[in-house]
């Protein structure tokens, strides 16, 4: 049995709200299975000597659209089922290699509704590796107002990230 994760609603959220933390250890694997089902083919995210012989780095490191995906689960196991991500942006300020781990944090910044009804969070997310910051990152992300309602209904008109 599959259990669906409903989330809060926008009145469940308000500004200074820590997201629950995520941790996760970063192997080779990890890195290389981002970079193919991104179709990265760069070689600093496959190749070990490429990456250290002639970029300069430890290791492989994982790659922004892998990234991306990492905000995109950490907000969406908070939000659950029914959180919509309006947008995402971020930026990397050091790399993160097989054996870290990376945590990442959320606070939200801002909560509101729009004119179409639709609830929106704000939220400022930070990758860390120990004490070094790796990229931060700010997302907008749909919620919903009530038990009855669903981001996802939302088209057309209705929908403005």
């Amino acid at each position: 049995m599959t259990t669906l994760i409903v989330g809060p609603t926008i009145d469940q959220v308000h500004v200074g709200l820590r997201l629950p933390v995520l941790t996760y250890d970063v192997s080779a694997t990890t890195v290389v299975l981002g970079a193919l089902a991104t179709r990265d083919w760069r070689p600093q995210h496959h190749d070990y000597h490429f990456a250290t012989e002639r970029n300069g780095v430890r290791d492989i490191f994982i790659n922004a659209p892998n990234q991306a995906a990492w905000f995109e689960r950490y907000l969406t196991d908070w939000t659950g089922a029914r959180g919509r991500l309006g947008r995402l942006g971020f930026r990397m300020k050091d790399s993160v290699f097989p054996g870290d781990t990376m945590t990442m944090t959320g606070t939200v910044t801002s909560t509101s509704v729009d004119d179409n009804g639709c609830g929106w969070a704000d939220v400022d997310v930070v990758l860390r590796v120990g004490d070094r910051v790796c990229t931060t990152c700010a997302a907008r992300v749909a919620l919903p107002t009530s038990n009855d309602d669903n981001p996802w209904s939302r088209q057309g008109e209705q929908w403005k990230p």
